[in-house]
């Protein structure tokens, strides 16, 4: 399996945010995004999730199913958590696997040390909790992409940790995943894309 942006160009609001980027990642390997705010790293997370269109160039997944989008293919965990407040964690996890056609395996909340959570109702997790629960989904839904946008933020050092061993055993077994990050994720990634940014907002 092999993800490819071939030349992509996208664009908001009529200002370009980049132009002309591609990338080829193979099963086992990731790439890094950095730049600055602005520089487009949200945009190209969110263009190969399908959520933005690129004015130019083409995002494929080489060996998928043909019958699904790459976005189908692909978990994107963006800035917003994504929680539903009025269930528990435990019915968050068992929603997810419900509704994406995962396992709605409870053993991700113990993952990311949620489990004395699990009754407690999302609304009144803290935001590191919150994320952590979020980041849940990679487990209990098998993807073959991940699309990680700050992945890391609101999480103490106990947390980055399970957030690191998660997408090393993902990429261990055959998965693909991309991220963007001020910091360091604590994940030896097999490529880095630098993007200098033209447009508005990250």
């Amino acid at each position: 399996m092999r993800l490819v942006a071939d030349a992509v160009t996208c664009s908001r609001g009529g200002r370009p945010v980049f132009r002309d980027i591609s990338f080829g990642l193979s099963a086992g390997q990731s790439l890094l995004l950095t730049g600055p705010n602005g520089a487009g790293k949200t945009s190209l997370l969110r263009l190969v999730a399908g959520l933005v269109e690129a004015d130019a160039g083409t995002v494929t997944l080489e060996g998928g199913d043909d019958g699904l989008t790459v976005g189908q293919h692909a978990h994107f965990v963006g800035h917003l958590d994504a929680v539903k407040g009025v269930l528990t964690a435990a019915e968050n996890v068992a929603f997810w696997g419900a509704y994406l056609g995962g396992t709605g395996d409870t053993g991700a909340l113990d993952v990311f040390g949620l489990a004395s959570l699990a009754d407690i109702p999302a609304g009144l997790l803290s935001a590191g909790q919150k994320r952590r629960l979020a980041l849940c989904r990679l487990i209990v839904v098998p993807r073959v992409v991940w699309l990680l946008d700050e992945p890391s933020v609101s999480l103490d050092a106990r947390s980055r940790q399970a957030l690191a061993a998660t997408v090393s055993t993902h990429l261990a077994g055959g998965g693909i995943a991309i991220a963007s990050t001020h910091g360091d994720l604590g994940i030896a990634f097999t490529q880095t894309l630098a993007l200098a940014g033209r447009g508005p907002g990250s």
